[in-house]
């Protein structure tokens, strides 16, 4: 088993193949079968993923969620606004 003293390597290397779409499961396995312990591999995974999130850009306005609803052809369906949920977004404004 490899020592804990390569630790920022393998945050490295998480942080290079997460940044390619590999799954997370994968990239431990193949560092299992490699003979790293599966602390040292925790460990970077967790110190990976803080320091992903530390240079993520930070949202400053809302994103806007859109619904839309597709028959079984794949065509857009358009649905009209019903007076029920015009109620029910009353009744929870108050």
């Amino acid at each position: 088993m490899r020592r804990l003293e390569n630790k920022n390597q393998l945050v490295e290397y998480f942080k290079k193949n997460f940044s390619k779409n590999y799954p997370e499961d994968s990239l431990k396995f193949a560092l299992l079968n490699q003979g790293y312990s599966r602390t040292a591999i925790e460990q970077a995974v967790v110190q990976a993923h803080k320091e992903i999130a530390e240079t993520a850009p930070v949202l400053r306005e809302k994103p806007v969620i859109k619904y839309e609803f597709f028959d079984e052809k794949n065509n857009l369906l358009k649905l009209g606004h019903s007076k029920f949920w015009k109620k029910i977004k009353f009744f929870f404004k108050g």
